[in-house]
C-alpha cells in the first residue's frame, strides 16, 4: 500500500506541475497579450512584462509584437491623372496599438497583412489618379543643380510648376489610411512612395524624348560656341591686320628714312670732288654689268662708251 500511495502522489504531483506550468506565462517587453477562452477573448489586454497566470487548458495566450511592423507592397501598375501608366511602389510602418480590437478583426499579423494590402493598395491607386505624374515624381518647385546654368535652357514644359509634391501625396495617403487602420486596432506611422516607373510600352518613348531634349540643348550649346568661335577668330583677324598694318607702316618710314640717308650720304660723296664722282660712277656701271650679264655673255663696245673708255684707260696706265 505505501508504494501505492507514492505513486498516485507522485502522478498527482506531475499533473499539478503541468497545470501549473499550462497556467503561467510570461510577457515580454516587447509583447502584449489576449487570452482567449473557446475561441473568445476574456478581459483586457495585458501589457505589463512579467509572469501571468491564466485557467490552464481552457484559455490560450494569444501574443502579439508592441513594435513597430513593417508592410512592403507590391509594384502596381496605376494611372496617374495625366493618363499615364507607371509602376508604383509603396512601403509601409505599423503597430498594434488595441491588441483586442485587433485579435476581433484579424486575429494576427498574416489578417492584417492581408487587411494593410486592401486599405494602402486602394488608397496608394485613389491618390495617384488625383495628380500629375509630376506631382508623384517631385517634392519642391527647386530648380535643379544641373540646370541652374540652363535657365535660358529650359521652359515649363522640361521643369513644370507643382502645387503638391511627392511628400504630402504620401501624407494624403497616409492621412487617409490611417483612418481605416484604427477600425483593425492599428496605428499607421509612416507611409512613403519607394520606386516609380513607367511601364516598359511607356518608358522607351520617355527615353526617346529625353535622348532628343538632350541633342537639342547639346545643338544649342555647339551653335552658341561656333558663334563664339567665329566672334573670336573675327576679332584676332581684325587685331592682327591692325598690328601687321601698323608694323608695315612703321618699316616703310624707317626704310624711307633710311634711303634718305643714303641718298645724302651718297650725294655729299659725290659732290666731294671730280675724280670721287668718277669713280663713283665706275663702280655703279661695273656694278650694272655684275648683275646684268654671266659668263658666257659676249659684250660688245663702243670705242665711245664709258665702259670702253675706262678699259682703254686702265691698259694705258
Amino acid at each position: 500500500m505505501p508504494n501505492k500511495n507514492i505513486i498516485i502522489a507522485t502522478v498527482l504531483g506531475i499533473i499539478a506541475l503541468i497545470i501549473i506550468f499550462s497556467a503561467a506565462y510570461t510577457v515580454d517587453e516587447t509583447q502584449q497579450v489576449i487570452i482567449t477562452q473557446f475561441g473568445k477573448p476574456v478581459g483586457n489586454a495585458i501589457t505589463e512584462p512579467g509572469i501571468h497566470f491564466k485557467v490552464p487548458i481552457l484559455q490560450d495566450a494569444n501574443f502579439f509584437d508592441k513594435r513597430f511592423l513593417e508592410w512592403d507592397g507590391d509594384p502596381n501598375q496605376l494611372p496617374t491623372k495625366d493618363k499615364r501608366y507607371i509602376h508604383v511602389d509603396t512601403y509601409a510602418r505599423w503597430r498594434i496599438t488595441d491588441p483586442l480590437l485587433f485579435f476581433e478583426r484579424v486575429r494576427d499579423e498574416l489578417g492584417a497583412q492581408a487587411r494593410l494590402d486592401d486599405i494602402l493598395d486602394g488608397e496608394t491607386r485613389n491618390a495617384v489618379a488625383s495628380h500629375d505624374l509630376v506631382e508623384l515624381v517631385r517634392n519642391t518647385n527647386r530648380t535643379p543643380v544641373a540646370a541652374d546654368t540652363l535657365t535660358e535652357t529650359f521652359d515649363d514644359s522640361v521643369f513644370p510648376t507643382i502645387s503638391v509634391g511627392r511628400a504630402k501625396i504620401s501624407k494624403e495617403i497616409l492621412e487617409r489610411s490611417s483612418e481605416r487602420t484604427k477600425e483593425i486596432g492599428v496605428e499607421l506611422l509612416d507611409v512613403q512612395i519607394k520606386r516609380l516607373n513607367y511601364i516598359e510600352e511607356v518608358r522607351q518613348k520617355v527615353y526617346e524624348r529625353m535622348i532628343t531634349e538632350r541633342k537639342r540643348i547639346a545643338d544649342e550649346f555647339r551653335s552658341e560656341g561656333q558663334g563664339q568661335a567665329s566672334k573670336i577668330l573675327g576679332d584676332k583677324e581684325r587685331e592682327l591686320k591692325s598690328i601687321q598694318s601698323q608694323a608695315y607702316k612703321e618699316a616703310q618710314e624707317i626704310i624711307g628714312k633710311a634711303d634718305a640717308e643714303a641718298t645724302g650720304i651718297y650725294a655729299r660723296a659725290y659732290n666731294q670732288n671730280t675724280s670721287s664722282r668718277d669713280f663713283y660712277s665706275f663702280l655703279q656701271t661695273l656694278e650694272t654689268y655684275k648683275n646684268t650679264f654671266s659668263e658666257k655673255d659676249v659684250l660688245i663696245l663702243s670705242t665711245e662708251s664709258d665702259y670702253y673708255k675706262y678699259l682703254e684707260n686702265a691698259s694705258g696706265r
